[in-house]
């Protein structure tokens, strides 16, 4: 029995020119390590054929179902700061679009499947680890409420990569809204194809903001639709804790999901300047910098954009700044609101606005002051609605803290909510489990290593109820020993 899987490869049939069609590299002895019932139901397809010999080797690039026309996607990008004009799917490859049960679109994608085109001597492969991990964080996003690319599936190759050592193989199944990145229109507009430019903008638009296709106005306010999406993101991000790592042009959707979870981490000990990636060695995606580096990156492609805006150099120059501007206001409200919520703050009093503000820097403040872990500090305030000492658990008590816990609670105190509402708010918007970088290590460790997924299965289920304390142990709540955390470092995995 063939698979049921009923592709729409409008990319393909679209946009020729833009891709390399490719086929993935067949692997050895490939093995299915983990799937994602819950999405496999959502986009139509049958987890029992996914899981059977047919649906394994379709998850390992070993058997093309029918309708799908697998493809290496063309892209451009900056790369700390630097153009590579070509760029692509270097170890990706997208199989098709499936209309899922909502009835959206959504790529459906591989990830370490081989070399392409585009590989630039790589051997575009992917390590278990580098998988599980992607796996491990992308779930955790979407639990979080976060727009994300998602983990369909994760395979085992049966060979082994050479990385710093070798290690064991493997291949993620990725589901997007799409893959278009700023990258993809840079690498037009960096070779002046203004026909293929605005081939790529239509499909776009019509993609993402449908509502816009045929307005005269169309690019301007797609390009502002995606320095929202952008700016509401990013806020997300920062209210987690999270880090992405390599926020270059070509990791920045048009969607407005998060994508590329290599060397991406949540922050623990409160500070902005935290890094983790190994390879930034400049702090250029520093937590503190996400904002700056997302507004930088939407002036790329609103620079791509400049010829199809208006004829007039100067003039589209002027729209497009215009709107690239709106990203600090639209940030600063998103930005704001999540803010006030993890206050437990609903009222919208005109003269608390701005202590509102103030009042979540300062706690910011004392964070970094006493080194609190970001996501653990955040959540105390649930608790300490009711109980002012419960402050105390997480916080050392300095005149500091005392001054801002009484500013907090006579806020708070402007508020027709009950404590008990207050508290229930403030934990659904902190949460209480995230991916905690220890965590992830031991589940990839016992996973590749000894071939234990317990442990990845038993942080699967934390993070995927992020805001529930109850029913999971303690032990994927707390942080971990300073001494642990304060060299901890994340790799690209390529």
């Amino acid at each position: 029995m063939p698979l049921n899987i009923r592709f729409d490869n409008t990319y393909a049939r679209d946009l020729n020119g833009m891709y390399a069609p490719w086929q993935a590299a067949p692997t050895p002895h490939p093995s299915l390590v983990w799937l994602n019932l819950a999405l496999a139901q959502q986009l139509g397809l049958s987890p029992d054929e996914l899981q059977s010999d047919l649906g394994v080797a379709m998850l390992a690039g070993n058997h093309a179902p029918a309708g799908a026309q697998p493809l290496a996607q063309a892209y451009a990008g900056h790369q700390f700061g630097h153009f590579s004009p070509q760029l692509g799917d270097g170890r990706a490859l997208l199989l098709g679009e499936v209309i899922d049960t909502r009835g959206q679109r959504q790529d459906m994608a591989f990830k370490g499947s081989g070399p392409t085109p585009f590989s630039r001597r790589g051997d575009g492969l992917a390590s278990l680890s580098s998988v599980l991990r992607e796996v491990l964080i992308s779930e955790a996003m979407h639990a979080l409420g976060v727009p994300t690319t998602r983990a369909l599936a994760a395979v085992a190759t049966g060979q082994t990569i050479q990385r710093e050592r070798r290690l064991l193989g493997g291949i993620l199944t990725r589901v997007a809204a799409s893959h278009l990145r700023v990258g993809t229109f840079e690498y037009f507009a960096a070779r002046e194809d203004m026909a293929a430019l605005r081939r790529l903008t239509d499909y776009a638009i019509d993609r993402h903001d449908a509502e816009l296709t045929g307005e005269p106005d169309a690019i301007l306010r797609f390009f502002k639709n995606v320095v929202d999406r952008q700016a509401k993101l990013v806020a997300q991000w920062l209210g987690l804790g999270f880090i992405h790592g390599v926020m270059n042009t070509d990791n920045m959707t048009i969607s407005g999901e998060t994508i590329d979870f290599g060397p991406c981490a949540f922050m623990e000990a409160y500070d902005p300047a935290t890094v983790f990636s190994s390879i930034d060695a400049q702090g250029r995606y520093a937590y503190g910098n996400q904002v700056g580096i997302a507004k930088w990156n939407l002036s790329r492609l609103a620079s791509a954009l400049l010829p199809l805006i208006d004829e007039d150099e100067a003039h589209a120059t002027a729209l497009a700044i215009e709107a690239l501007n709106t990203f600090d206001t639209q940030f600063t409200q998103h930005s704001q609101t999540i803010w006030r919520t993890k206050l437990g703050l609903q009222q919208h009093a005109v003269e608390a606005a701005t202590s509102d503000k103030t009042l979540a820097q300062d706690f910011l403040q004392l964070m970094q002051q006493q080194q609190i872990d970001f996501t653990q500090g955040w959540r105390v305030l649930a608790l300490t609605v009711q109980d002012r000492q419960l402050f105390y658990t997480v916080f050392t008590q300095t005149d500091a803290t005392e001054q801002w816990l009484s500013r907090w609670q006579q806020r708070g105190m402007l508020e027709t909510a009950t404590p008990v509402m207050r508290s229930a708010a403030i934990k659904q918007a902190s949460p209480v489990h995230i991916p905690r970088n220890h965590l992830v290590e031991e589940a990839l460790t016992e996973a590749t290593e000894n071939k234990n997924t317990a442990p990845f299965n038993a942080l699967m289920r934390a993070i995927t109820q992020p805001f529930d304390d109850t029913g999971i142990a303690a032990k994927f709540s707390q942080p971990a020993p300073a001494e642990v955390t304060a060299n901890y470092q994340t790799f690209c995995g390529t």
